[in-house]
């Protein structure tokens, strides 16, 4: 139990570092911030679920980036959430199938609130992009994640998968022989 404590409080502290580091970059680079985060965090995800089973399934595939996380000792722990006003917890639009997941121990949440930054920045977008980075592997197709809320104990963010739509296979017609 303490090797646990002390591998958070370890973890804790670098966060707290790249909280630092991150407010510097926003400041210095701007927006362009948000896209290297991301770009990294899409990198990061595609090496640490390189070697995961793939899956079309959603859920399957969601309990296999969450395995990730934890056997990289990721605390990022999420769950998936259906509202209120809907009946199913997946939803399809015209962006592709869209659910809700919360965040509810967040070591970036948690980093950021301990340096006293923002939510939404460009530490958020470096785990859109691992989650991109890793579905894409897992599942074969482009996501994107975006915060609905972001508050103080969860944050809830829609997930939308933006799979291909099946391609059509040419019929091959016989004719007459020549």
């Amino acid at each position: 139990m303490d090797e646990l404590l002390d591998t958070r409080a370890s973890l804790q502290e670098t966060m707290k570092f790249l909280g630092a580091i991150a407010s510097g970059i926003e400041e210095a680079i701007g927006e362009s911030a948000n896209s290297i985060s991301y770009l990294a965090g899409k990198r990061l995800g595609m090496k640490l679920s390189e070697n995961v089973a793939q899956t079309d399934d959603i859920e399957k595939a969601l309990g296999a980036v969450s395995k990730v996380l934890v056997d990289n000792s990721c605390l990022w722990h999420f769950e998936t959430f259906m509202p209120h006003d809907r009946k199913e917890l997946i939803r399809h639009t015209e962006q592709g199938e869209e659910l809700m997941l919360v965040f509810r121990d967040c070591m970036i949440r948690q980093s950021l609130f301990t340096f006293g930054h923002h939510q939404k920045g460009s530490l958020c977008n470096m785990m859109f992009g691992f989650f991109s980075g890793a579905l894409q592997n897992i599942m074969g197709c482009d996501s994107t994640l975006e915060i609905d809320h972001a508050g103080e104990n969860a944050c809830l963010k829609r997930l939308t998968l933006h799979r291909k739509p099946a391609e059509q296979i040419p019929v091959k017609r016989k004719g007459p022989k020549r």
